[in-house]
């Protein structure tokens, strides 16, 4: 309410205007005046009084047609309406309460009677607005605090997602890694041994026709020539597979990095790449949904300073969201439709201006409705059935580029061709 309240005065008789403005005016108030519903409407569009005296008697539309109209209007319905009128019947006053009048004035009225009735109104509005301001400031204090709550929450499942990510790798690197080394080099020793039998066996191939029956009978039941030949190839087989179990263990540590939790400059592509070789087995083709092509773009980036541990989450969140949606998807299809339009994930990478990196992860799944794309990064959103997700993986993401790395996180998708998530970071940090 103004410093001044202004006071609109709607009455076809100009006498009663004057006497009306005259009292009103003289007890410091502001007085605007219209003299038909139409004009009333109109000047309280423009001047927005803080209460209107609406005469109920008056041609054109009358008073309750007036207050209706104002009542209807966005602009206008919060502003109190007290009637004049020299009716005094029952019905004619409930008529006007029912369409959002807060008193009446009987005419002729009483000076005093007149601005107590206008006084109390204003007050009344006064202690409305003020409440209705309390009530916003408060509700915009809880939600704050909702935010800062959630926000919490977000720190404390990341910490705890990273140092569970950390125990599972310690416990990686002590139950596998020391005995796959132990194996491995020690194939290299029974390779040795093996070229050495099999030369044995060869030499005594080209005398075994002195030998004796027995042992001439023993070679035959062995199946020397194709133990010859399989032997050297599954050695190279175990060789292969343990250096397979090496490189993931070696994934393992560089995903998390646990010796790297500073900011130190690293090669964004190592991480993607481990990343990917973490989920290979879900890139792979199974009973239940063909494989995913992965699309590798690279471009020539520079060392980028970074909190590597926590970038490698985030692309493994992405990459899991998107291998989700393509399986989810290809489940809806048939075989011939999976076939025509294989899933697929493309990973880009950029230098921007020398000073910032660029990496897209792409998918062609279903893509994510509009009504939904804008709570992608609220915490606890998630639009998985209930068990599969927690709904904190893509606001942990938005968190660690945005506030840890000072950098941005977009989505983009369309409906029926995809999902697009672009991260940009900083080189330096």
């Amino acid at each position: 309410m103004k410093d001044t309240p202004l006071i609109l005065v709607v009455d076809d008789t100009l006498a009663n205007l004057e006497v009306v403005a005259e009292v009103l005016g003289d007890a410091g108030f502001e007085v605007a005046i219209a003299t038909d519903g139409e004009r009333a409407i109109k000047q309280a569009s423009i001047s927005q009084p803080d209460l209107i005296l609406l005469d109920v008697m008056m041609p054109g539309i009358d008073g309750f047609e007036t207050c209706r109209r104002l009542k209807t209007t966005s602009v206008t319905d919060d502003i109190p309406v007290i009637f004049m009128t020299a009716l005094s019947d029952t019905t004619d006053k409930v008529r006007g309460f029912n369409l959002g009048a807060v008193d009446y004035v009987t005419k002729p009225f009483q000076e005093a009677e007149l601005l107590a009735r206008v006084t109390t109104q204003l007050k009344l509005q006064h202690l409305r607005q003020t409440l209705e301001q309390q009530v916003e400031q408060r509700t915009a204090d809880l939600q704050k605090a909702l935010q800062q709550v959630q926000q919490s929450q977000v720190h404390l499942v990341q910490s705890e997602k990273m140092a569970v990510l950390g125990q599972l790798v310690a416990g990686v690197a002590h139950e596998i890694n020391n005995p796959v080394n132990f194996i491995h080099g020690n194939l290299a020793h029974v390779q040795g041994y093996t070229d050495d039998i099999l030369s044995f066996v060869q030499l005594y191939q080209q005398h075994s026709a002195n030998a004796a029956p027995e042992l001439q009978k023993a070679a035959a039941n062995l199946d020397l020539e194709f133990i010859q030949e399989d032997l050297p190839k599954t050695l190279t087989s175990m060789k292969i597979g343990t250096q397979r179990i090496c490189e993931i263990v070696r994934s393992l540590r560089n995903f998390s990095r646990l010796d790297e939790a500073d900011c130190k400059a690293v090669d964004i592509h190592e991480g993607i790449n481990s990343t990917l070789l973490i989920l290979q087995h879900r890139l792979k083709s199974t009973p239940e949904h063909p494989a995913i092509q992965v699309i590798q773009e690279y471009g020539q980036l520079p060392s980028v300073k970074c909190y590597a541990g926590s970038l490698n989450q985030v692309f493994m969140n992405i990459l899991v969201n998107a291998i989700d949606a393509l399986e989810e998807l290809s489940a809806k299809r048939t075989y011939q439709e999976n076939q025509d339009h294989p899933s697929q994930i493309t990973i880009r990478t950029a230098a921007i201006d020398n000073q910032w990196v660029q990496i897209a992860i792409a998918d062609n799944g279903s893509g994510i409705p509009k009504e939904l794309q804008q709570r992608i990064f609220d915490p606890f959103f998630t639009t998985k059935p209930v068990g599969k997700g927690t709904g904190m993986g893509m606001s942990i993401s938005h968190q660690i580029i945005t506030e840890k790395h000072q950098g941005k996180l977009v989505c983009l998708s369309t409906p029926d061709q995809g999902t697009e998530f672009i991260i940009q970071i900083p080189t330096q940090q």
